[in-house]
């Protein structure tokens, strides 16, 4: 049996009252945990693989792709 279903089935030995603030504290836990890692920006992976586009003539790509769709 998993670590996880043992607890399981310790929580259901549980009073309803300790189940909830079981909840609640579980939430707790996880609240912290959510708020102690960084939140990070979409802008961060501005010009991230910019080196692949050099020298690519941006029209000449855009007009073999639609080229390429009616093939």
């Amino acid at each position: 049996m998993s670590t996880y279903q043992e607890i399981l089935v310790q929580v259901h030995h549980l009073t309803l009252d300790e189940q909830l603030q079981l909840l609640e504290d579980l939430a707790q836990l996880i609240r912290s945990q959510v708020m102690s890692h960084p939140k990070h920006s979409i802008m961060e992976l501005q010009g991230l693989g910019k080196e692949l586009w050099e020298g690519v003539d941006v029209e000449k790509y855009i007009d073999d792709e639609r080229n390429s769709w009616e093939r």
